[in-house]
């Protein structure tokens, strides 16, 4: 990267999440703005809300999203980048549109999104992307002039990415009694998403079975597994595996579902299993619930010994990546020549999302790509 720090042409950032509850009275209606659309009964959004209820309603996705973006102004700081940090959510407070209006009325005029998800998939790029489009539209309806808005490219493959879930399965590992820890299974895990979306998540040319989402988590799985193996002396067995599925069960969803892994596991006779959540930036709900709290309750019943590695969150050698991303976009749009950072096989990703990647099931305006209505 150039020795100087420029963000040139980019004048902010925006950190781009998800959102959650932060109590009791938040977890419903916070539930209908995610599943706005599908006429779900506000009785069944209290069943689906009782993952929530059991931590007191309060989700820890915006708590760490606060630290990230502590940890990103600090980071920025302290290496002398001068790009203010802004967060907005899709489904709570603060929510995108809020937000991108307070930075339009700051004067931001050229915005890089950070979105809070490294793989390619509906889910996790074009429907954010959608929201962007969304709350731009909403702001150009109120008369404000638009800010010209770009997307980091994925980070899965970056190694300050990596390198902390790398420390957290060794972490994991080095915790288990002595006596099955080189035996222990990594079990990768992500969210699950209906087999349609992800095949054809990703470009168009690389859509097949499994599209990006799965190639990409299969990648970093590689990557991991051969980094443990090359500090431990320990090749052990792994297997991408998901969890928190959500959708009608006559849909197929992408398995095996984490749980049944276990299962499986322990019926062949595997002595430990270390559970490492690769498709989460953070400690949100899904890993507190789905593996914290699900799947260690049926390991227990299994007497199979478990422990879950750590995501990221605001580790410092992340904070790092994203810096380095931000660099890499600005000398790009400058025109300057650059060697994007990436591990593995797949190499870095595309800068610009193409027309076709990641299609919605009801085509929608999409910002900050190829097919974008906001140039």
């Amino acid at each position: 990267m150039p020795d100087a720090l420029e963000a040139t042409p980019y004048d902010a950032l925006l950190l781009l999440s998800f959102g959650g509850p932060e109590g009791p009275d938040d977890v419903v209606p916070f539930l209908e703005n995610v599943t706005r659309g599908r006429g779900i009964p506000k009785e069944r959004l209290k069943e689906v809300g009782q993952h929530y209820f059991l931590f007191g309603g309060v989700s820890p996705i915006n708590d760490q999203n606060r630290a990230l973006l502590d940890a990103l102004r600090k980071d920025f700081a302290d290496h002398g980048l001068d790009l203010p940090v802004y967060w907005g959510n899709r489904n709570w407070a603060p929510y995108l549109t809020d937000t991108l209006r307070d930075m339009v009325r700051d004067g931001r005029r050229r915005i890089l999104v950070l979105a809070t998800s490294a793989y390619a998939s509906y889910s996790g790029c074009r429907q954010y992307r959608e929201n962007l489009a969304d709350s731009l539209a909403a702001l150009e309806a109120e008369g404000l002039d638009l800010p010209k808005i770009d997307k980091l490219r994925h980070y899965f493959n970056h190694p300050g990415f990596l390198e902390p879930m790398i420390e957290g399965v060794l972490q994991s590992l080095a915790s288990l009694p002595e006596d099955v820890r080189d035996g222990a299974h990594i079990a990768f895990t992500t969210h699950s998403i209906p087999n349609s979306a992800a095949d054809t998540s990703g470009p168009v040319e690389e859509h097949g079975d499994g599209g990006a989402y799965v190639r990409q988590h299969l990648d970093v799985a590689q990557l991991i597994a051969d980094a443990v193996r090359e500090r431990t002396g320990v090749d052990h067995s792994w297997q991408l595996v998901y969890q928190s599925r959500s959708g009608a069960p006559h849909i197929p969803w992408l398995e095996p579902d984490i749980c049944d892994h276990l299962e499986e596991r322990h019926a062949a006779g595997v002595p430990a299993v270390v559970m490492a959540p690769i498709g989460f930036v953070s400690d949100h709900m899904e890993v507190l619930y789905d593996l914290d709290t699900e799947a260690k309750a049926k390991a227990e019943e299994l007497g199979l010994p478990v422990r879950r590695s750590a995501t990221v969150g605001a580790d410092p050698r992340f904070t790092a990546a994203i810096r380095d991303l931000v660099l890499e976009r600005a000398a790009v749009e400058r025109g300057q020549g650059v060697t994007p950072c990436a591990l593995g096989a797949l190499g870095p990703s595309h800068h610009l999302c193409p027309v076709g990647c990641c299609p919605a099931r009801a085509p929608r305006p999409a910002a900050a790509g190829a097919d974008s209505p906001y140039a």
